[in-house]
Parts: structure tokens; C-alpha cells; sequence
């Protein structure tokens, strides 16, 4: 058998699969960490750790250092809970004053932008024996929820006087961090220092995300939140060059058929592929509803026994067509790998985004729920969360 420096861990499962390498997320996480010290670390995992898995990635981030993770919603915050995560939880979205009871009884860090969400939260804790910690967001130029200097100010001065209430962090959102022109970001942070003058009594700042804690030191101030850079991707190509980042997530799956095509037939919906010549193509069990994008048909590459070799045909919901006309011995049950290495060859969500005219955020984060997940650490399986429920790994 050839050998293969990146063979994947046996999985007997559905014949898609993505393995996350805990790690590499614990790696990138320490690295992230210094650069940003001594600023506290928020690791974001939101979107189920952008298709990585919130828990299992919570977990590994706060074990390589993070304070704390960020979600954008209290289900979210809920999920880590429920898995018995105790750690600072800080939701950066919205939440409305009907889950005031919700966030205190959790023990969640809402943003807060309304007196109504304040108060609502303020009662709620009144049977709590701490305070709900809130974070005001403020607005710098990203214009979706957050507040005018002046009216965070006042919502500020208001809030510190109801009971179980404690204003603990305060926040912007840069808007093009991860573009080349820093003046506009830059203005961000000194809007958000010159507010923080008149609230200094609030201990805790926060603006940085992946591309300003990879780039600029000096915006960490007392606290980060990194979400992509924290998978493995840079949110451009100048950011943090220097960064030793190790992408987390690979996406695989099997062959399920290997068929001998004539000259002139065609492939899938649509027959939007005809055979130039004999052809061999091999149907893959992956497709739009595991996250792997219609539009990757005859445009996208997969890596089959370590090489290179074209998708054909439109992507349906459930697989897709590979050519490996010129790959040997091509055989039901060999793995294909769809995001990730097998050998010396390598696809990653950035070359998709490219193909998908996206960016490498929507493509990790559309891996769907039901594509199983098989986390790794030291290269073996340490745990599986599929569709329906979470198996130990084999011998455990």
C-alpha cells in the first residue's frame, strides 16, 4: 500500500466526515495568546466554532490559555453551558429583553444596548447571589447595533445604579481590519479610547480581532477576540506572515463508485460535463447539503491518493463527480479529501472562497450538523459528535 503522511483515522461512519485537529486549535490558540499579552483572550466560537464544533474547540481553547469564548447569541451560550464549560461566556450579539431570566441564570456576559435589556436583566438577577456582568458595544463606523459615544455613555451612567447589574467591558467592532489602509480602523480605536475617558471606571476594553491582534500590538488594550485566525486562516494574505497558523479543520469523504464513462457521456444534473475521452469518475459522498458548494462543480479539485483531480458535473445535495482518469488504481472506499492534505497536496478553505467568489469564513462555517465530526489530538481520535448524539472513540 502507498504510503500517505496525512492518512485520516479509521471512521466506519456516514462516508463524510470532518476531522478537527485540537491541536492545531490549541497551537494557534497559545500563539494568539502571546502576541496579544497581557490582554485577556475571548475565543470566538460562534457559529459552532465556525463549523469546527463549539464545545470541543471551547474546551481546547481554554485549556491552551483563553480566558473566556464569544458566541453571538444565548442558545449558543447555552450549548457550552449544558456541556459544563464554567468558563466567561460573552455573547456579542443581540439579545432581546425576553431572555433577561435566560443570560442571568446561565451566567452569560450580554451586550447590551438598550435600557429595556438592562433592566430586564437587572430583575432577573435580583435572585441571583451575583451580578450579571454586561458589555456595551459602541459605535465606530460598523453601523449595525452599537452605541454613539454619547448614548453608551448615558446607558453606561444608568446602568451601574441598578442592582445586579455590573458594567464590566466595553467594545467596537473594526469594520476593515483586514484591509491594507489602517487609517480608518485606527480612527476606530481612538473614538473608542476617547470614550473610555469618560467611563473609566468600566475595567475592561476590547476591539481586536484576528486581523489587529496578527498586525498591531498596541489594540489588544485589556482584551481580544479571535475567531479565524484561531481555525488556522488569516483574514488576508498580509496578515500576521509571521504566524506559525496551523488550519484545524479537514473534510473527507469516501468513494462510494468508480464508473467507466465512453467519449461524449455526461455527468449529473443538468449534463453540464461531457466526457473528452474514456473517462473514470468516481462518486463522492459529499455534496451542497454537507457544505461542500454547488458551485464547485467543474471548477473545484479534490485530493484522491495524494494527487490532484477535477469535480465534474454539478455538486448535488448529497455527493459529487470526480475525474481520476489519471490517478491509479482509484477504488471504492478510498478516502477523498475536500478541504485539507493528503500527502504532499493540499486544498484549503481559502482556494474555495476564491472558486466561491466568498471569503474562507462562510466556507468553514457552512460544513453543515449533520457531516460528523471527529476530533484529534496527537493525530488519534480522542472523540466523535455526530448528527444524533457523541460515541467515545473506539478502546475508551
Amino acid at each position: 500500500m502507498r504510503a500517505m503522511s496525512n492518512l485520516p483515522p479509521e471512521w466506519g461512519g456516514r462516508p463524510v466526515w470532518a476531522e478537527i485537529d485540537l491541536d492545531a486549535i490549541a497551537s494557534n490558540v497559545r500563539l494568539l495568546a502571546g502576541r496579544a499579552t497581557p490582554a485577556r483572550l475571548y475565543a470566538v466560537v460562534k457559529a459552532n466554532a465556525y463549523g469546527h464544533g463549539a464545545v470541543a474547540v471551547g474546551r481546547a481553547a481554554l485549556e491552551a490559555g483563553a480566558h473566556g469564548l464569544a458566541v453571538v447569541c444565548v442558545d449558543e451560550g447555552e450549548e457550552l453551558r449544558r456541556a459544563g464549560i464554567e468558563a466567561p461566556v460573552l455573547v456579542v450579539g443581540h439579545t432581546p429583553p425576553s431572555d433577561a431570566a435566560r443570560v442571568a441564570s446561565l451566567g452569560l456576559r450580554p451586550t447590551v444596548g438598550s435600557m429595556d435589556l438592562v433592566e430586564a436583566l437587572s430583575a432577573a438577577a435580583r435572585a441571583r447571589p451575583e451580578p450579571v456582568p454586561i458589555h456595551l458595544e459602541l459605535e465606530t463606523g460598523l453601523n449595525r447595533h452599537g452605541l454613539a459615544p454619547d448614548a453608551l455613555v448615558a446607558l453606561a451612567e444608568r446602568a451601574r445604579q441598578l442592582p445586579g447589574i455590573r458594567v464590566e467591558g466595553l467594545f467596537t467592532h473594526f469594520a476593515a481590519a483586514e484591509e491594507g489602509d489602517q487609517r480608518f480602523t485606527r480612527r476606530q480605536l481612538e473614538i473608542l479610547r476617547e470614550t473610555s475617558r469618560r467611563v473609566p471606571w468600566i475595567p475592561e476594553r476590547h476591539c481586536s480581532a484576528s486581523a489587529s491582534v496578527l498586525v498591531d500590538r498596541e489594540m489588544a488594550l485589556e482584551a481580544v477576540r479571535t475567531g479565524l485566525s484561531m481555525y488556522g486562516y488569516r483574514p488576508a494574505p498580509w496578515c500576521g506572515t509571521d504566524a506559525d497558523l496551523v488550519p484545524a479543520l479537514s473534510l473527507r469523504a469516501r468513494v462510494a463508485r468508480v464508473s467507466e464513462l465512453e467519449r461524449g457521456a455526461t455527468v449529473g444534473y443538468g449534463r453540464m460535463w461531457a466526457a473528452a475521452r474514456p473517462t473514470r469518475v468516481a462518486l463522492v459522498m459529499c455534496g451542497y447539503a454537507d457544505g461542500y458548494r454547488r458551485s464547485f462543480g467543474n471548477r473545484a479539485h479534490v485530493l484522491v491518493r495524494g494527487r490532484r483531480a477535477p469535480v465534474v458535473g454539478r455538486v448535488a445535495m448529497d455527493m459529487c463527480m470526480v475525474d481520476v482518469t489519471a490517478v491509479t488504481g482509484v477504488a471504492v472506499g478510498d478516502v477523498v479529501t475536500l478541504i485539507g492534505r493528503d500527502g504532499e497536496e493540499r486544498v484549503d478553505a481559502d482556494e474555495l472562497a476564491t472558486l466561491a467568489d466568498t471569503i474562507s469564513w462562510e466556507i468553514l462555517a457552512g460544513i453543515s450538523a449533520r457531516v460528523p465530526r471527529l476530533y484529534l489530538r496527537g493525530g488519534a481520535v480522542e472523540s466523535v459528535t455526530t448528527l444524533n448524539d457523541r460515541v467515545p472513540a473506539p478502546g475508551r
